[in-house]
């Protein structure tokens, strides 16, 4: 199955979890807490984890197109909602 994952450098990752996962959570199975998360979108899913000045995201996808989606998918909404910092998310091959 094809997979990804982002390593984000911030100090704000459990904020950034908890935030993807409610937002997404009023129209798509998640469940987290404080230190991490799971969303099930149609395309594949999103697993988050908080550690300390670091936000890890790994997709899984049955095709590579889904796993493309997930990763812009998941990837505007946290530059949308880190506006007050430049994060850099590089998506590598999980």
């Amino acid at each position: 199955m094809p997979s990804s994952e982002a390593r984000i450098p911030t100090e704000h990752a459990s904020k950034y979890l908890q935030q993807l996962c409610k937002h997404f959570g009023h129209r798509i199975p998640a469940s987290f807490d404080a230190e991490k998360g799971h969303l099930t979108f149609e395309m594949g899913t999103t697993a988050l984890a908080a550690e300390p000045a670091l936000l890890v995201l790994r997709n899984e996808a049955p095709e590579a197109a889904g796993l493309a989606r997930l990763e812009e998918v998941v990837a505007s909404h946290l530059v949308r909602f880190a506006f007050r910092e430049e994060l850099t998310i590089d998506w590598q091959p999980a």
